[in-house]
């Protein structure tokens, strides 16, 4: 039969728990959207249009709060050009006042991600628990810093899915599907 393309007209956030397999799935998303998906691209783009070198990223206690602005930047600028899906780094909220943004949290069950992890990078365990708990606890309070809103919220963000519950490839189609009637939306409106 004939290919018709899946599109989509907005700008598609991701937020998500170390684990819950949020990159994997804003990666599936855009495939399927045939959109660009930006995770730690997102800071190349900023790191190179604000002309602050990538080493002030990988110590940034020097200026945090421009590197900041630089990344807000650069979301704004990728968003106008064109739907996206963006993981992390508070987009859902450098977009805040874009009605074509769609912002997703992904959660799930702590020993569920603790197996997937463990799994996924030979970690026994305790290992894999250690790196979440670490991860989890740097993504809340840089998220917590630079926004008025709390990291993993339900009210922080338009859609909280649980990766654990639904499993990886359902919690992608459930969030695809969310997208299009987000996009049915826009057009009755």
């Amino acid at each position: 039969g004939v290919y018709i393309m899946n599109s989509t007209s907005s700008i598609i956030t991701i937020g998500r728990e170390y684990g819950s397999g949020g990159r994997q799935i804003g990666q599936e998303v855009a495939k399927y959207f045939g959109i660009k998906c930006y995770d730690k691209e997102l800071l190349e783009h900023a790191a190179n249009d604000s002309g602050i070198c990538k080493e002030l990223f990988e110590h940034h206690d020097e200026k945090p709060t421009n590197i900041f602005l630089a990344q807000f930047d650069a979301i704004k600028k990728l968003a106008g050009e064109g739907p996206c899906v963006m993981v992390g780094r508070c987009a859902d909220y450098a977009l805040a006042d874009w009605n074509d943004c769609f912002s997703i949290f992904v959660h799930a069950d702590l020993d569920w991600r603790i197996n997937r992890i463990a799994s996924k990078h030979g970690k026994t365990p305790k290992e894999a628990k250690d790196m979440i708990t670490k991860t989890d606890k740097s993504r809340a309070s840089y998220y917590n810093y630079y926004t008025n809103k709390k990291w993993g919220a339900a009210r922080s963000y338009n859609l909280c899915i649980d990766s654990g519950k639904l499993g990886i490839d359902y919690a992608t189609e459930a969030i695809i599907e969310s997208i299009k009637i987000f996009d049915r939306t826009k057009i009755s409106k």
